[in-house]
């Protein structure tokens, strides 16, 4: 039997909040690192804290902390540290020198999760370009035991080294990236314009607020669920029948975190633009958390540098079923008198909890209708059809071999019936 002799990474955290943030603030960002962690498949062996009044231009923490942090490391035999803030290239180079094991910041993390979590060309190209733009300022660091070519038969030249070669090499392949995701950009506009005239909505929010959930759920598809931070990378659409005939197309989004890195976002652009040419935004938050406030505006934040922060919303609170009934009546009570945006309450677990969003989004489309009056034949059964099912019909009268409608239309299918031989479209009714 051959044993698995994959080295586990037994990391310990480190934290450096300012000291003007609150102790349970602090509690809730180790936390989340921890599952972070877990996520990315380390094992959490020790965590230490320090507040700061800003971070030291050298270590982030103070220097005698970096020396607790060595001893912690070689009590806990550790090899590897993650610290939750963004660490400059200096710094991490200086803390791996003193305390001698691998450093890792935030922002590398999450890419690393992004780079294992990714299943799709399109989702693998964005983790790519983003991990080799946060990787260019930080070659000095990795390569620093390199020394320069030496010269000799067939090694003669400018005597260029393996930072600027890799430096060179880098530069190329993020270039090819960019022309390729921009090219599956232009391909994702092509398929939007095939969906013109849909009603289209896009699921937003925090990793683990349950957008997948939902979105399993309202449209009965087999979905990847998993109770992990960015279970899911890429978008996926699910047509959702809201009744009436109506439907609503509706796009799961990467999730957002604190501190998301600002490659990934930028990395990820093309695929958020499904948020921003849909209709409707649906801001899922987890309800039941007590941080929800906090994580809301981190993606509010992120929406505002997306440019999405105008597009029309409905705050979805999930996870209800995680509060009494008590607890939720005083919740939704709350959140009506401090939100200024229209919100909606319920659980993907419960089936019956999800009519009030059902409604919301079929309000939303019978919106769009217009209004219209028309003469079809009699025998043009496929016409009427497509009104009753695209549509609301309002009145029918039959005048010999045609017949008068009045009906409720999507402005994509009154283009196409304009454009029918048989139909004649009439004045709006």
């Amino acid at each position: 039997m051959i044993e698995n002799t994959t080295p586990v990474d037994r990391a310990v955290l480190v934290g450096a909040p300012l000291r003007t943030l609150e102790s349970r603030v602090v509690d809730e960002h180790l936390e989340e690192l921890i599952r972070l962690t877990d996520t990315a498949g380390g094992t959490v062996v020790g965590v230490m804290v320090q507040r700061i009044q800003a971070p030291d231009p050298r270590f982030y923490i103070g220097k005698g902390k970096v020396t607790q942090l060595t001893e912690l490391v070689k009590e806990k035999d550790g090899n590897l540290v993650i610290f939750d803030e963004d660490l400059k290239p200096d710094q991490a180079k200086n803390l791996e020198d003193k305390v001698g094991v691998r450093i890792m910041d935030r922002s590398e993390l999450i890419l690393d999760i992004f780079a294992s979590r990714a299943r799709t060309r399109e989702a693998k190209m964005q983790v790519e370009l983003a991990q080799l733009q946060y990787l260019l300022p930080r070659l000095k660091r990795m390569w620093s035991h390199l020394s320069r070519i030496r010269g000799g038969i067939g090694l003669r030249g400018p005597g260029e080294t393996q930072l600027e070669t890799d430096r060179r090499l880098i530069g190329r392949r993020i270039t090819d990236l960019r022309k390729k995701l921009k090219s599956v950009a232009a391909a994702r506009e092509v398929q939007r314009r095939g969906r013109d005239g849909e009603f289209r909505a896009a699921l937003v929010g925090y990793t683990n607020a349950g957008k997948s959930s939902l979105l399993r759920a309202l449209s009965g598809s087999e979905l990847f669920v998993e109770d992990r931070l960015f279970a899911t990378l890429d978008s996926t659409t699910r047509g959702v029948e809201l009744g009436s005939g109506h439907q609503a197309l509706i796009t799961d989004t990467v999730g957002f975190i604190r501190k998301l890195p600002h490659h990934l976002i930028a990395s990820f652009r093309s695929t958020l633009e499904e948020a921003r040419e849909a209709d409707l935004i649906l801001h899922v938050i987890d309800g039941a958390h007590p941080e929800w406030r906090e994580r809301k505006q981190v993606v509010d934040e992120v929406l505002e540098e997306l440019e999405l922060s105008q597009r029309p919303q409905v705050l979805v609170f999930n996870k209800m079923d995680l509060l009494t009934h008590e607890e939720e009546k005083a919740f939704r009570e709350r959140i009506r008198a401090l939100e200024s945006q229209p919100a909606v309450f319920l659980s993907a677990m419960r089936e019956e909890s999800l009519e009030e969003l059902v409604d919301t989004l079929e309000a939303r489309v019978r919106s769009r209708l217009r209004s219209v009056h028309l003469h079809v034949h009699a025998g043009d059964g496929e016409t009427l059809a497509t009104l009753y099912r695209e549509g609301e019909v309002l009145s029918l009268k039959e005048e010999g071999v045609q017949l008068d409608v009045t009906a409720r239309v999507p402005e994509a299918l009154l283009g196409r019936l304009s454009r029918q031989d048989g139909v004649k479209v009439l004045e709006p009714g």
